[in-house]
């Protein structure tokens, strides 16, 4: 029989009632039974919140009753889910993934059908609710161990290469030249991108060219020597017409596609990881392509090979079933490691990184992950003066070595700077971080723009994204930077005898699991927090309040230097926003002079009926201004934000909880602030929270 969480809460606080008796018995002090006093109180708190906290402080959510995060519709039964593929099953294909996003199904026209699906719906949610508390009060593993049982179906392969039509044309020199099939699907990696502006630099043709003729026969490398005689028009032509025919597909074509790429969620997209049934993130392996990086990366263009099964490696428990490769390969390696948390893995032969199948975002490890990861952020705001105290004064010790630790500490601190990476020279796009700048990288201004002792930064972060700021400092930290500089070569290191590991030792010896990046959470996090406080107006309406909040994210993402080009359709969706804005604009300028003359008319009649028509024009009025506020926020934020990359603070730097807090205090609802997708990945913070939650 399901219990629910309360249920289980109740079942829970009485065993530990029980154990405290016996410990007060064998002599425990009396402030543990005063605090126990508070019982009562405290176990309505838990109830609301769906969490348990102990003396004020919470316990992570594997410790405690817990509704899980929603579940996928429609998930496969679990008979469905254990049996194994049939040995004569069709290779699977990777359906595309673009294939149904124009599918929308047809509006049910009938309102009582609409309502009662609706409330059908809302009774069905409500059900699941209950369903998806599950008990995650769990035998807790040893240090290190993640699971006990994992069992899963294994990866689905990119489908095998299909040779164009006979009629589409590649041509060299002028002339029509047949390829073979391994170098005619390199080809059309080329030729899909033919419009791309990856396809006119430098780097990414010579990368492509070399790899390309790796791929062809003596016969052709004999006779394609140049890349610039090379015709990829036709094939390019052939691909933007399969494009196009896929938009115009038939309902019920689309639905076919749906419809197979739903049996491959229910077969391949989920795993059972002690005797929870979880969501799989990725579970489709890319198929080849050409590597694109980002800026100017030094292997943009070369060719990412077709990943086969010989080159996966599985890993489940030894008294799962192993699931079995494709007919007629055979996996590289099978591993029962539970010190990870990884279902599949594999070595991409462009930079020689590992990729993983991990689970979805939303799964119950990845809660317990992200939770203790704002757990970490958090203690740090009860240490943070100390620490910061402390490298205020390490500026000043005999140590060179202190000296650089402290500044760069500082950096980190301030100015939310990622510590940066050791990498072999060449390897990868030359990015660094704070650890890793040059002395190129800054220059140093006594007096600039009316602020003295100025640090002007210029150098290319994480992605190739270009960071330049220009930053006043302290007095001490100037002075420390111009010593740093002395006698060094623009290319010489900043910090010569620092490096992240170095700096990494010295956090955790001021904080138990304190890490640079930590600094950079606890900063976003506290930044969030404080925007929203002084932008969030009360008297706003919903979709100012959005705005506020936009702009809270926008302060962060600044500050951690989250930047994106603008859209290719940004203007062209500005001027249609616009458009829309300039006939509400009219509409709104019709509905008041026909509310002027309704005014003007029921002082004539003076009868109910134009009095009627009077507060119907002003709700008309009052409707459409409403409406012309909600384009207009909508075009501030839009233009606000064409060069901010949002959601990259909000899924990996900002305690949800502070989000889930403002939405209940302010009545936002919280799908205006997280996507479906978003909702489930941050289900326990969305639980958790309520409105008066600080971080």
């Amino acid at each position: 029989m399901l219990l629910s969480c309360s249920e289980h809460k109740d079942s829970s606080e009485k065993k530990h009632k029980d154990k405290e008796k016996t410990k007060h018995k064998d002599g425990s002090s009396e402030k543990h039974k005063d605090k126990h006093k508070d019982k009562d109180k405290e176990k309505r708190k838990e109830e609301k919140v769906g969490v348990s906290y102990r003396g004020g402080k919470m316990k992570p959510p594997f410790f405690v009753s817990f509704c899980s995060p929603p579940r996928i519709k429609d998930e496969p039964d679990d008979d469905g889910f254990y049996a194994s593929p049939k040995e004569d099953s069709k290779p699977l294909k990777r359906p595309r993934e673009d294939d149904d996003a124009d599918y929308k199904p047809k509006k049910i026209k009938t309102e009582d059908i609409k309502k009662a699906k609706k409330r059908k719906q809302e009774e069905e949610e409500t059900d699941n609710s209950v369903l998806n508390c599950i008990e995650w009060e769990e035998e807790r593993y040893p240090e290190g161990i993640k699971w006990k049982f994992l069992e899963h179906k294994g990866p689905v392969f990119a489908p095998p290469y299909e040779p164009l039509p006979e009629n589409v044309k590649f041509y060299y020199d002028g002339k029509v030249m047949k390829l073979s099939t391994k170098a005619e699907e390199v080809a059309t990696f080329f030729a899909k991108m033919l419009d791309h502006e990856y396809t006119t630099k430098e780097i990414f043709r010579k990368n492509f060219f070399k790899d390309w003729r790796k791929e062809m026969t003596s016969e052709e490398k004999s006779t394609i020597t140049s890349l610039s005689k090379c015709d990829f028009t036709h094939m390019s032509q052939y691909f933007k017409a399969q494009t196009e025919a896929r938009k115009q597909m038939s309902k019920e074509e689309k639905q076919k596609i749906k419809e197979e790429n739903e049996r491959l969620l229910k077969e391949y997209g989920y795993c059972v990881m002690d005797n929870h049934k979880e969501r799989i993130a990725n579970f489709k392996i890319e198929p080849p392509g050409l590597f694109r990086g980002r800026g100017n990366h030094p292997k943009m263009g070369m060719l990412k090979r077709r990943i086969m099964p010989e080159d996966i490696i599985i890993n489940c428990s030894k008294d799962s079933k192993v699931p079995p490769p494709p007919p007629g390969h055979k996996w590289k390696e099978v591993r029962h490691d539970n010190k990870v948390t990884w279902l599949v893995s594999w070595t991409e032969n462009i930079q020689g990184s590992i990729k993983y199948i991990m689970l979805n975002p939303s799964s119950r490890i990845k809660g317990e992950k992200d939770w203790q990861k704002y757990e970490t952020a958090r203690r740090l705001k009860k240490c943070v003066d100390k620490i910061r105290n402390q490298y205020r004064e390490d500026w000043k010790s005999k140590e060179m070595k202190v000296r650089q630790r402290a500044v760069a500490l500082y950096f980190i601190d301030k100015l939310a700077l990622r510590a940066g990476n050791e990498k072999e020279e060449g390897e990868t796009a030359d990015t660094v971080g704070c650890c890793s700048l040059r002395v190129e990288h800054i220059k140093l201004h006594p007096e600039l723009d009316g602020q003295e002792y100025v640090v002007e930064f210029d150098f290319l972060g994480k992605d190739s994204i270009r960071y330049y700021n220009k930053v006043p400092v302290e007095k001490r930290v100037f002075k420390n930077l111009q010593l740093f500089m002395e006698n060094k070569q623009p290319e010489d290191d900043l910090f010569d005898r620092l490096n992240t590991s170095i700096l990494n030792k010295h956090l955790q010896d001021l904080m138990e699991g304190l890490t640079a990046k930590v600094f950079r959470t606890y900063n976003a996090s506290i930044t969030l927090q404080q925007q929203l406080k002084e932008l969030t107006n009360p008297d706003d309406n919903i979709p100012a309040k959005i705005l506020s909040y936009n702009r809270a994210n926008r302060a962060v993402a600044i500050l951690c230097n989250h930047q994106r080009a603008p859209p290719k359709t940004f203007e062209k969706s500005m001027m249609n926003l616009q458009s829309k804005i300039d006939a509400k604009k009219e509409q709104l300028a019709d509905a008041r002079r026909e509310l002027k003359s309704a005014k003007a008319d029921a002082k004539v009649r003076r009868d109910e009926k134009s009095k009627k028509a009077v507060e119907s024009k002003k709700k008309a009025v009052q409707r459409i201004e409403e409406q012309l506020m909600k384009l207009e926020v909508q075009a501030t934020d839009r233009e606000e934000n064409k060069q901010i990359a949002l959601s990259t603070s909000k899924l990996n730097y900002l305690d949800p909880r502070i989000s889930v807090a403002w939405c209940k205090k302010w009545g936002i609802p919280i799908e205006k602030i997280y996507n479906k997708t978003q909702r489930e990945k941050f289900a326990w913070a969305i639980d958790m929270a309520e409105e008066d939650y600080e971080f």
